[in-house]
């Protein structure tokens, strides 16, 4: 019982000084490729890159003390960053103080329910996203999260859109009137030196080099310019006319969403008193607020949209202070650079206006730990996330899992999926509480752990251990490091989930999984940012499917086939006999689906005249229900009462049960059952026969039908 709570404990049986040494090579190698991976997947998430590091602390070192892999690595991870986006988006502004505190509490939420599911041994849930969803959702999510770094590889600034699609158009026409080109040559070194030393050698930890190469460049060559001037510095009327115009759009919006706090607190009092009247006035006055809010940002987004497509020249007065003119203007003492003006969600201060004439960097990464404390959970916000929280630990969940999986093959470990769900809930509960959003296994840094030969999970204690250094003593070497680096970090770690030849191998498999797999697809590129809705899209088709077969499953006619097994009549080209029909069911016989054996046997009594006796081979009905024994009760009564005998093979222990329960056994009759289809055949076959002119019978000689070509 104590090793189940702690399954830990077991790691150290057998461990030796060696093992400590090669665990400790392997967590510091995994924490090289995690470090600048966790702050790009941070920015993909909508937060400021150190909270990739905060989810880098905690949860690596959780997950592996209470998971059931030894080489799992746990944190931030692509697919589970965009959802985190995504999910996130319409509740708060990217980046905002609201964002931050949603996608913590986001984490915590996550974190509850996957404990949940493993406490109560649910872990079989995750099957609910099959693997042409998941192939299906993962590609397309490979290509959004790839093209939504194409802004910060560009260096150009555009408000999101309501669809990704759009959003993209909206880059590639500001890329088009404005491309900063050292931000695109920093991301194209970044790019040239990970793949070259990924052809290179695969062990050189290629992110850091890019990292670290990039990061010394941009600061010794001044990648990052800015300046923070008064309003009068800029000589260009347009510019003072639309920062008052956007400043007063924006602070129209965090007034109107106090009203609408108020007001929703309105119409919840009257939905509980049922006060219709307040009912009415508070929706209205809701509905009023909402287009009011609409519009202040769409004029936001109007003048933001306006300055970002201003350029400026610089130049240095002789006091030292910068000024700024059209950049048609170009002074002959100007300073050469592009200048715009820094606009993002909130009001600009005309005394302090920021102007950017370089790339972006991460800038200031506050230095130490971040505070400990348990976030705010509130029913109404844990219901207001769970659905989020529900497709992020599934999709987490399982990625987690197949990894470890894949892994556990290879050394020949014991995987526990319900232990690793109550490693990953807990890593996302104790995250939270230090700051962190939500995090699942990775697939990258597990192939790194493993590679590097991890043996226990204390791999992974030592990665913790590297990111608590950085953080308390490294964080202002990553000030310079260009935003266009993270961008390439993240479009180079979403190359491998593009899995084209998944979409193959589901049409191969079975067609109608192929089409599944395209349009989740499709869907997920369309509805995106709403990644929930293409996965549901999955989800219901999948489900639908599954439904459909159950309700129509395989009922075939047998025939002696070459190799003295029965096959299908049909799919082999074989005859049928006439006078014994050798019927199988494939699948449960319940509810759903009993009507349509009885119009299967239905329409052999009408279509074969000579029918004397059909046996049904129950090898395939695992279970029945009381509708399908009610319907097989029946359906004896009407074939024999049609002159037609009728008996079963292949009962399993399970269906036997219900037969006898409900006494139908004895209308059956005992000598009417056969333990195997080749049985009853012998013994049904000679009686059924009786003067007979069927010279051969397919259930005992091969009888194939003559083709065209053959005749």
């Amino acid at each position: 019982m104590v090793k189940r709570i702690f399954p830990f404990l077991e790691w150290f049986r057998g461990y030796t000084l060696e093992h400590f040494r090669i665990d400790a090579i392997a967590g510091l190698t995994v924490a090289l490729v995690l470090i600048p991976q966790s702050m790009a997947y941070a920015q993909l998430a909508g937060l400021p890159p150190y909270y990739g590091l905060y989810a880098a602390f905690l949860p690596p070192m959780v997950a592996a003390l209470f998971g059931s892999s030894r080489q799992l690595a746990t944190g931030p991870v692509a697919v589970v960053s965009l959802m985190t986006s995504a999910s996130l988006e319409p509740l708060a502004t990217a980046g905002s103080d609201a964002f931050i505190a949603y996608a913590v509490v986001l984490a915590l939420t996550v974190g509850v329910f996957q404990l949940a599911l493993g406490l109560l041994r649910l872990g079989l849930v995750v099957n609910f996203l099959s693997h042409p969803v998941v192939n299906g959702f993962t590609n397309a999510a490979a290509i959004i999260i790839a093209s939504s770094q194409l802004s910060k590889l560009f260096g150009v600034y555009v408000d999101k859109a309501t669809h990704h699609y759009e959003t993209i158009l909206r880059v590639c026409h500001a890329a088009y009137q404005y491309t900063h080109w050292p931000t695109l040559l920093m991301g194209a070194l970044a790019f040239g030196i990970m793949y070259g030393l990924r052809r290179l050698n695969p062990k050189i930890p290629n992110v850091l080099v890019a990292v670290a190469v990039t990061t010394v460049l941009s600061w010794s060559m001044g990648f990052r310019h800015d300046a923070s001037v008064d309003i009068s510095a800029i000589d260009v009327p347009q510019a003072a006319e639309r920062i008052e115009k956007f400043n007063a759009a924006v602070m129209q919006i965090p007034a109107l969403s106090d009203q609408r706090t108020t007001i929703a607190k309105d119409l919840e009092r009257a939905r509980l008193d049922k006060d219709v009247i307040g009912i009415i006035d508070a929706e209205h006055d809701l509905a009023v607020i909402n287009a009011n809010i609409d519009r202040a940002k769409h004029e936001a987004h109007i003048f933001r949209t306006q300055l970002r497509g201003m350029f400026f020249s610089g130049k240095k007065a002789g006091d030292g202070a910068m000024h700024f003119m059209a950049k048609e203007t170009v002074p002959a003492d100007s300073d050469g650079r592009l200048w715009r003006i820094a606009v993002g969600n909130n009001p600009i201060d005309p005394a302090r206006v920021s102007m950017t004439g370089g790339g972006a960097v991460v800038g200031t990464i506050p230095k130490g730990l971040p505070s400990f404390t348990i976030p705010p959970l509130t029913l109404k916000t844990f219901m207001q996330l769970l659905p989020y929280a529900i497709i992020i630990s599934l999709l987490g969940f399982m990625e987690a899992i197949s990894i470890a999986k894949a892994m556990a093959a290879k050394t020949g470990q014991r995987l526990d999926p319900n232990q690793e769900l109550v490693g990953q809930g807990l890593a996302n509960i104790l995250g939270s509480v230090g700051k962190s959003y939500p995090v699942s296994g990775s697939f990258s840094r597990s192939a790194v752990n493993l590679q590097a030969g991890a043996v226990t999970g204390l791999s992974s204690v030592f990665t913790s251990v590297a990111v608590l250094i950085v953080l308390l003593f490294f964080t202002p070497l990553l000030f310079h490091l260009p935003q266009a680096v993270l961008a390439a970090v993240i479009m180079m770690a979403v190359i491998g989930l593009v899995n084209v030849a998944g979409f193959v191998h589901a049409w191969e498999a079975q067609w109608y999984d192929g089409v599944i797999s395209v349009i989740t697809f499709l869907c997920t590129l369309a509805f995106a940012p709403h990644l929930d809705k293409g996965i549901m899209v999955g989800v219901a088709l999948s489900l639908m499917l599954f439904l459909y077969k159950s309700m129509r499953p395989t009922v075939a006619s047998l025939s002696r086939t070459a190799d003295d097994s029965f096959r299908c009549s049909i799919t082999h080209g074989l005859g049928e006999c006439r006078h014994v029909d050798l019927v199988r069911f494939d699948g449960p016989l319940f509810f759903a689906n009993a009507s349509y054996l009885e119009d299967k046997i239905n329409e052999r009594l009408v279509e074969k005249k000579s029918l004397r006796h059909i046996i049904i081979a129950a090898n395939g009905i695992s279970d029945m229900d009381a509708s399908g024994e009610e319907t097989l009760s029946l359906l004896i009564d009407r074939v024999r009462s049609a002159g037609v005998d009728v008996s079963f093979s292949g009962l399993n222990d399970a269906v036997m049960a219900v037969l006898k329960r409900t006494h139908l056994l004895e209308k059956i009759g005992a000598d009417h059952l056969f333990p195997t289809m080749e049985r009853a055949v012998c013994l049904v076959h000679e009686h059924s026969h009786h003067g007979s002119e069927e010279n051969e019978c397919p259930l005992t000689t091969v009888c194939r039908i003559a083709t065209e070509d053959a005749s």
